[in-house]
């Protein structure tokens, strides 16, 4: 009778747009932690997981993945109105994903080059993150997601708190892992310094560049950075690809991905 009382008192649900399903997975992957929720809440709507499924009402939804189609438009207005707290996990569901590199072409084009019917093929000519269409409670950045970030957001919704999260740059993850700047030792195009902390900064840890899939920080200096990079001899198009990636219609990053013809 406990369990199930505890069981009954927070509904969650996690819902699917445009994206690949990893951040999905990332909460899947807690493994005994997820055993650990679901003792606590009742797991409503996961299609990744359950078969059963709900429409609501969700005391927490979690939401992975862009706006690309009418009908995930509509869906997501529906969503909104069913969930007390709505929490956008992942680059797709917070910027637009990589899937947004189509927001600066022609979509109707690509979409004749992909399918041999595109005709029968529904999609809105721009793919967005959920908050252009709704309010969102919190967010997760990453491709994908950071377990130990979603555990903590699971847990601020359980105890009824604020969920603590980093608002520091990669940098300031290097340096306390005591990894070298990849940018200044070695010259590597590295976003590191616009990009928002989360992650752990594996890459960098690793030898590869930061390549921003957490999104910038809130007060990004990309001028600064690119000019920096553009001084150690890299060219506008070089520069353009390097932001042009999984986070890169956030407008910090696509005033700089974008191609010169599409800046008005």
């Amino acid at each position: 009778m406990g369990r199930e009382s505890r069981r009954a008192d927070v509904r969650v649900g996690v819902a699917r747009f445009t994206s690949c399903g990893g951040c999905q997975l990332t909460l899947v992957g807690l493994h005994d932690a997820l055993l650990a929720l679901f003792e606590r809440v009742s797991i409503v709507e996961f299609a990744e997981v359950l078969s059963p499924r709900s429409g609501g009402p969700y005391d927490v939804l979690l939401v992975e993945g862009s706006v690309a189609t009418p009908d995930q438009a509509r869906r997501i207005v529906e969503l909104r109105r069913q969930a007390r707290a709505l929490v956008v996990i992942g680059a797709c569901a917070t910027t637009g994903g990589i899937q947004a590199l189509r927001n600066w072409a022609d979509g109707d084009a690509w979409r004749a080059a992909v399918y041999p019917n595109p005709e029968f093929v529904a999609a809105l000519p721009t793919s967005t993150p959920i908050a252009d269409h709704v309010h969102v409670d919190a967010e997760l950045r990453g491709c994908p997601i950071d377990p130990g970030q979603l555990k903590e957001v699971l847990t601020a919704v359980l105890v009824g708190r604020r969920p603590q999260l980093a608002e520091t740059a990669v940098c300031a993850e290097c340096k306390r892992r005591g990894t070298p700047c990849l940018l200044v030792d070695r010259g590597l195009p590295c976003l590191g310094p616009v990009t928002q902390a989360g992650c752990g900064a594996i890459c960098p840890a690793f030898g590869r560049a930061c390549y921003g899939c957490f999104g910038p920080v809130a007060t990004p200096n990309v001028a600064a950075l690119r000019a920096q990079l553009a001084g150690q001899g890299r060219s506008d198009e070089e520069l353009g690809r390097l932001f042009a990636g999984f986070t890169a219609n956030a407008p910090a990053f696509r005033a700089v991905a974008q191609p010169p013809e599409h800046n008005e």
